[in-house]
């Protein structure tokens, strides 16, 4: 069952976090995802959108998520964006 990984960044060092996504992306297509949205705008429809920046990637399954997630190719890609960003986020099992 397909699985997403949905990122909302406040990003404050635009050059350090662009090392981040350089490393990041190909690994997390390395562990099955692709994206499904990337810096889109938001159209809200009800309630608040809080302006941040937005990524949603697919993956086979919420294991692989898991696999990305504590894999020992992570570790220091997640380093890279140590002080360039904060960032909320979530992996969520579709149905």
């Amino acid at each position: 069952m397909a699985a997403y990984f949905i990122v909302q960044s406040t990003i404050g060092n635009e050059q350090q976090y662009q090392k981040y996504r350089e490393a990041v992306v190909p690994l997390i297509q390395e562990f099955g995802g692709k994206f499904l949205v990337k810096g889109a705008q938001v159209e809200v429809l009800e309630g608040s959108h809080d302006g941040r920046r937005f990524v949603m990637f697919e993956f086979p399954s919420i294991e692989s998520i898991h696999d990305l997630w504590n894999s020992s190719a992570y570790q220091p890609v997640k380093a890279l964006r140590e002080g360039a960003a904060m960032l909320d986020i979530w992996a969520v099992p579709g149905v």
